[in-house]
């Protein structure tokens, strides 16, 4: 036993065993969170009438039970890689009961602290007052073997003080587009919250009006277990702005510099400063992620717009078929306010909506550093997004004219409306000389489209002379396009099939697609088999989704 620990203690010391890779917990009973968690930090308001909408004041979360799923429970899927790297899972406790019920809300964990969080937030541009949780729950936080601290936290867990005129549940094709698109986003490179598990019930239905024309009809119930370093956003400062709560809002701000950006000295004079500048730059970057893939959120209110700079509520989200700069694919956007090419804007409208918010706690000195914080993040945004698609095209440096050259690129997509993603990844594919060759470029579909626009040949000549200017060798620009430009995104038609297949008991697609995209740019052969980077179908380019979830 002595010379076995001293092997342990050698290769942990040589790096040949990390903590992270030793034996995970198969036995989901002994799973911890711990206790307490950070948030008990602050104020929980413990009102034990928790499912009638109320005014919550002077209070960040409230405590709240979950209310479990009823009936037949089926597990729709899990994420091997959020079980086994984030929560110190072995992927088969998702066959126990245990991790089924905890899904669904009906096992707790040793140190649970069910929460929802306070929020509120500006909706299509307007105050919409106190907003919150209304049918998730925060379960606790989880320190794993990483040291890193984690909140798993249950969507369609059941009412809240926040619920206002919801029933607390989420539907089953709602809850599979969060699961596969959170875990999606994750390996597509965009900062995101990660989804650990989905349970749906045979016999708990709710009543959905999925396209707002007076035809509800009856869904079955689901839970996703979303995991997320911490669920705060932009609105968590926006209530206690409108509420005239400085006091908490001071001490929300610490407490999320303490735990969140703690490489930030709580006693710098301009703490809240180089906070405030670090939220913007980290959605700013988010945002040309968002950008460079093709990624539509939908529904980009302040309230779902987090403190951490990531990814945050998976809705009425698209990516882009064919390129079209004005793509919306909320139907309930009317205005098309949350527009593809909008984005980068709205998310600086959101940001000085967040600056207003933590006015209160700022001094002079402070407002005035954050004004010229401000007037800067439209140039860094646009620099952001321009460096974003450069890369896209095998280049590193920004020069004069690299605007032009991508603006041109889009249009003649948007004129021939050729699709984003495999336009992008097929001239990744091919040399650049097949560019110019008619009958090489119909072999590549997406291509294939793009290439008739009148101008496409002058585009290819100033392409080549650009990378020519950074000197890109060819086999350079091809391997510098391959890693960023993926074969793979999770187009609305093709989770579409996948949930028509789970509301018959057929988990295989989403199952397949969560596999899929633990490796988006690398070819995979069912995907395939299933035309996944093929020309979409007809259908599905008129695809658009609701709030109705």
């Amino acid at each position: 036993m002595k010379r076995a620990f001293c092997v342990l203690v050698t290769l942990l010391h040589e790096n040949k065993l990390t903590v992270s890779n030793m034996a995970k917990l198969t036995d989901f009973k002994q799973w911890k969170f711990r206790s307490p968690p950070n948030y008990a930090e602050l104020p929980i308001d413990e009102n034990p009438n928790y499912n009638e909408p109320v005014a919550v004041k002077n209070a960040v979360f409230s405590k709240v039970p979950t209310e479990p799923l009823t009936g037949k429970l089926h597990l729709v899927c899990v994420s091997d890689e959020v079980l086994l790297d984030i929560l110190d899972l072995d992927p088969k406790v998702a066959e126990t009961e245990q991790f089924v019920d905890f899904l669904a809300g009906k096992y707790s964990p040793e140190g649970c602290l069910s929460v929802s969080h306070r929020y509120g937030g500006y909706q299509f541009g307007f105050w919409a007052d106190q907003l919150g949780d209304g049918r998730a729950h925060i379960l606790g936080e989880y320190v794993n073997s990483k040291g890193e601290s984690w909140q798993p936290q249950l969507k369609g867990s059941g009412e809240t003080p926040y619920s206002r005129f919801g029933d607390g549940r989420a539907v089953l094709r709602s809850s599979i587009r969060e699961m596969v698109a959170s875990e999606a986003c994750h390996h597509l490179g965009i900062p995101t919250t990660r989804a650990a598990g989905l349970v749906v019930s045979d016999e708990h239905k709710v009543w959905r009006d999925k396209t707002y024309s007076g035809m509800a009809r009856q869904e079955r119930a689901a839970v996703v277990l979303r995991v997320a370093r911490a669920w705060y956003r932009l609105g968590s400062f926006e209530i206690l702005l409108k509420r005239k709560e400085p006091r908490l809002a001071a001490a929300l701000a610490d407490f999320v510099i303490k735990h969140h950006f703690p490489h930030i000295d709580a006693n710098d004079d301009d703490k809240y400063v180089k906070w405030y500048s670090e939220v913007a730059h980290k959605n700013l970057d988010m945002v040309a992620a968002w950008q460079g893939l093709g990624f539509t959120h939908g529904v980009l209110n302040t309230d779902n717009i987090s403190i951490l700079g990531v990814t945050i509520d998976y809705g009425p989200y698209g990516f882009l078929e064919h390129y079209y700069e004005h793509y919306v694919p909320n139907s309930s956007d009317d205005m098309g306010r949350y527009a593809f090419n909008k984005q980068p804007e709205i998310l600086l409208w959101n940001l000085a909506k967040f600056a207003e918010a933590i006015d209160p706690i700022l001094s002079e000195k402070d407002k005035g550093k954050i004004k010229e914080i401000l007037a800067t993040l439209e140039g860094y945004v646009r620099n952001k997004v321009l460096k974003t698609y450069i890369t896209k095209l095998g280049l590193e440096e920004i020069q004069d004219g690299d605007d032009a050259l991508v603006k041109d690129l889009l249009e003649m997509m948007q004129i021939t409306t050729s699709d984003f993603t495999c336009t992008f990844r097929q001239l990744s594919e091919v040399d650049i000389a097949q560019l110019q060759d008619p009958e090489k470029m119909e072999l590549k579909w997406s291509l294939a489209k793009v290439g008739k626009a009148k101008d496409w040949l002058k585009w290819v000549h100033k392409y080549t002379d650009r990378l020519q200017k950074e000197n890109v060798k060819e086999d350079t620009r091809r391997q510098r396009m391959l890693r960023v430009n993926p074969l793979y995104v999770p187009r609305n038609w093709i989770l579409q099939e996948a949930i028509a297949d789970a509301e018959k008991n057929d988990f295989h697609k989403v199952r397949l697609l969560l596999d899929i995209f633990k490796d988006p740019y690398t070819m995979h052969e069912e995907a395939e088999k299933l035309g996944y980077s093929s020309q979409p179908p007809t259908w599905a380019y008129g695809l658009k989704l609701s709030c109705s979830s």
